[in-house]
């Protein structure tokens, strides 16, 4: 299967609040240690739904090659 050419991109200061786990479509998204989100790029559809729903505003969409 073709990769997305956009992912999601979590910045440093997400707080684990959850809501971006939520709407994934994918499951692309888990909590690491109970501080912070990271997004599993295997699976990240780069669709922007965890974007638009972060209370926070530290989501991202950014090409692929872009994700730190």
């Amino acid at each position: 299967m073709k990769q997305s050419p956009r992912i999601s991109q979590i910045g440093k200061e997400c707080v684990a609040c959850g809501t971006c786990l939520r709407v994934c479509p994918k499951e692309a998204i888990q909590i690491k240690w109970g501080i912070t989100a990271y997004v599993d790029e295997d699976k990240c559809i780069g669709c922007g739904k965890c974007a638009k729903v972060c209370p926070a505003a530290v989501i991202d969409i950014v090409e692929r090659g872009a994700a730190r």
